[in-house]
């Protein structure tokens, strides 16, 4: 064990006896763990925004088996995640899990890798976000607000509630979550009492290898083209990204030991039975015609409300659209919340002792992580001011000439492009994460692991997320739609190896200059960890 500059102890692997005196220590149970990491998945937003895209041009109307087998690659990757989380509590997560696994320098590689992962998340969620409370304003109450006024102030809320204290957002987040479920479990049990127009059709819906069905050019009757299936399989997983930020609030949970493992599987499972019978009740409720057409066509959304308001009337369908606006919100505060404690990890771990102190700081009062979160916020207002000013989005008018919308902006352009980078960041960290368990149980063998839980789950989740890697990379231009020509988009493998290659040049040359912080590299860690079993 070594101390650092400012007298934190640091771990290495087999010496876990580790207190940092930093983040609010037992602020939180497993319900507020649960919460905001659900509330990361945004069960209504990655039902509203994802499942139209998989059912217009992926998989058609076999969706639901799409997140069946994400739900079963995502649980036997969270089996490995889970045995690790037993060992190592830190707010880096990713970061802590991946030193200890394959060592210092790939740890930071993926520590800067998840950290703008999230934060970008954040900026996306937003641009979803402010282009629906726009959208509502003007539609249910007959006003016109910029939608940047809605970017910009939400992201501000964001800043001041994640300021205060955990628990205020853990409570935000918990209402806004209740609210949208409930809202649609009860959508989806009056289908599954009523039934639809095409019955059930099981088979060609829930079954996973539905999921790797192209949507043929007219199937069902339709007049929509072909789609591909790998781009509905692969926006089911970003249906989930944000469930493993349970292993964030690790160092604030009263019993992380226990809590995060637990939380980590609960929120897997949970989420992928919701989706899977969510999105399948959905195609049943419109019917496989409609239900691809609708997603295909200018309001994908519509897929959704429609059928709200027929099942359970106007009241419930203003509530979807309100939860929308609000949901996309908590989401986005979710992520704000995992990005800046991602900073804030790598900040108390580096060389400066006067940047250990801002950024690898917290406010004494509140004993929230700052400084860090002042630097997610900003860099998210710099990316939405200037995806404002210097992008288009593009529709086609009646006679299909594209026009230039700028209010469609957020949806088209924000919420489509960083999503795609951030997911395809946090897939690679996941990937990374597999084989760190792998060392630490089975190289390093610092604690003993079970046979399935710490070497053939960990194999078979990466081979799951590798797979998926793979499906983005050859389906760039669908999955990004009308911007895929977006810079952000075609240099997407540059950016992910660029952003890693930083890290592992940062990190080398802290262990050549800096010897002794290079050791403390993701080995901050919560104390009592060397009590697990």
């Amino acid at each position: 064990m070594s101390t650092n500059d400012s007298g934190t102890p640091t771990a290495f692997p087999g010496d876990h006896q580790v207190k940092d005196a930093g983040l609010r220590k037992g602020a939180i149970g497993l319900v507020s763990v649960l919460f905001m990491a659900i509330a990361n998945a945004a069960p209504i937003t990655a039902m509203s925004f994802n499942a139209p895209v998989g059912l217009g041009y992926g998989n058609g109307i076999g969706v639901p088996g799409g997140f069946l087998f994400a739900t079963i690659v995502l649980t036997i990757f969270t089996i490995g995640f889970a045995a690790m989380s037993k060992h190592v509590t830190t707010t880096g997560a990713f970061y802590g899990f991946i030193s200890h696994g394959l060592g210092q320098v790939w740890g930071m590689a993926a520590g800067l890798l998840a950290a703008l992962g999230y934060v970008l998340f954040e900026g996306t969620l937003i641009g979803g976000f402010s282009y629906f409370a726009a959208d509502t304003m003007k539609s249910m109450a007959n006003i016109e607000v910029s939608w940047l006024v809605f970017a910009i102030g939400g992201m501000l809320l964001i800043w001041v509630l994640t300021y205060f204290d955990i628990t205020l957002a853990a409570a935000v987040l918990g209402v806004t979550l209740v609210s949208e479920v409930l809202l649609l479990l009860a959508f989806g049990i009056s289908v599954l009492i009523k039934g639809g127009p095409d019955g059930f059709m099981p088979a060609d819906t829930v079954s996973p290898m539905a999921g790797f069905h192209n949507l043929e050019a007219g199937a069902y009757g339709t007049q929509v083209g072909a789609g591909i299936a790998a781009l509905g399989v692969f926006f089911a997983f970003w249906s989930w990204i944000g469930y493993e930020t349970t292993a964030v609030y690790g160092e604030e949970s009263r019993d992380p030991k226990t809590i995060v493992p637990k939380a980590t599987l609960i929120a897997v499972v949970s989420l992928g039975l919701f989706y899977t019978f969510m999105s399948w009740m959905v195609v049943v409720a419109n019917g496989a015609k409609a239900a691809v057409e609708t997603a295909a066509g200018a309001a994908p959304v519509d897929v959704w409300l429609i059928p709200v308001k027929a099942n359970l009337g106007s009241l419930p369908y203003g509530a979807y659209r309100i939860l929308l606006v609000v949901g996309s919100f908590a989401c986005a505060m979710a992520f704000h919340n995992a990005g800046s404690r991602y900073i804030y990890a790598i900040g108390r771990e580096l060389p400066s002792a006067k940047l250990r102190a801002s950024i690898g700081g917290v406010s004494k009062k509140h004993q929230s992580p700052a400084v860090a979160s002042s630097i997610a916020t900003i860099f998210n207002i710099v990316m939405v001011l200037l995806f404002a000013t210097m992008s288009t989005a593009f529709v086609a008018d009646e006679a299909g000439n594209a026009v230039s919308e700028p209010s469609l902006i957020p949806y088209q352009v924000i919420y489509t492009v960083p999503s795609l980078v951030g997911t395809a960041f946090i897939l690679v960290v996941q990937v990374m994460c597999s084989f760190a368990v792998i060392g630490f149980f089975w190289n390093k063998k610092v604690h003993k692991g079970g046979v399935f839980s710490t070497l053939i789950a960990p194999l078979l989740g990466a081979a799951g997320m590798l797979y998926v890697i793979v499906l983005l990379f050859k389906n760039l231009k669908w999955a990004a739609g009308w911007q895929s020509g977006a810079l952000m988009v075609k240099y997407l493998p540059y950016e992910i190896f660029g952003t890693l290659l930083i890290g592992l040049l940062y990190a080398l040359w802290v262990k050549s200059k800096h010897p002794e912080i290079y050791e403390e590299i993701g080995r901050t860690v919560l104390e009592e960890a060397h009590e697990r079993a």
